[in-house]
C-alpha cells in the first residue's frame, strides 16, 4: 500500500510541475504578445496621426486582459508552490518512516521556493514592461 501512496505523490508532483510550466509559459507569452500588439498600435499612432478610439479600446482591453491573466498566473503559482510543499513534506515523512530520509536533502524545499519566486518575478516583470513600453511609445 505504501508503494501506491508513493506513486500517487510522485504523480501529483509531476502534474504540479506541468501545471506550473503552463502557467509560466502562458504568462510570458501573453505578456510578450500584448507588448508587441500595443507597441505596434502606439508606433502607428505616433507616426501617422492621432490615435483613434478603436486603437485606444484595443489597448485598454489588452491591458485589462494582461492584468487579469497575470493575477491568475501568480495565484496559480502560489497555489502550486503550496501544493508542492505539502506533497514533498508528505514524501519526507514517508521516507522518514521507511528509514530512507537521509537520501533526500530537505534543503530542496527552499530551492523550490526560490525557483517559484523567480518564476513569479519574471512573469510580473515582463508584464510590467508590457504595460509601460507601449504607453511610453504613445506619448513620445
Amino acid at each position: 500500500m505504501i508503494e501506491r501512496v508513493h506513486e500517487h505523490i510522485i504523480s501529483e508532483l509531476g502534474t504540479n510541475s506541468r501545471t506550473d510550466t503552463i502557467f509560466v509559459l502562458t504568462g510570458i507569452i501573453l505578456n510578450l504578445l500584448v507588448l508587441g500588439i500595443n507597441s505596434i498600435i502606439a508606433l502607428n499612432a505616433s507616426d501617422d496621426r492621432a490615435i483613434d478610439a478603436t486603437s485606444i479600446t484595443v489597448m485598454v482591453v489588452l491591458v485589462a486582459l494582461l492584468i487579469v491573466v497575470n493575477l491568475i498566473v501568480e495565484l496559480g503559482l502560489v497555489r502550486g508552490r503550496q501544493t508542492r510543499v505539502k506533497l514533498l513534506n508528505s514524501l519526507l515523512k514517508m521516507y522518514k518512516d521507511q528509514g530512507v530520509a537521509k537520501y533526500y536533502d530537505p534543503t530542496l524545499l527552499s530551492d523550490y521556493r526560490t525557483r517559484y519566486n523567480l518564476f513569479m518575478f519574471g512573469v510580473i516583470f515582463i508584464g510590467i514592461v508590457a504595460l509601460i513600453i507601449p504607453f511610453v511609445l504613445l506619448v513620445t
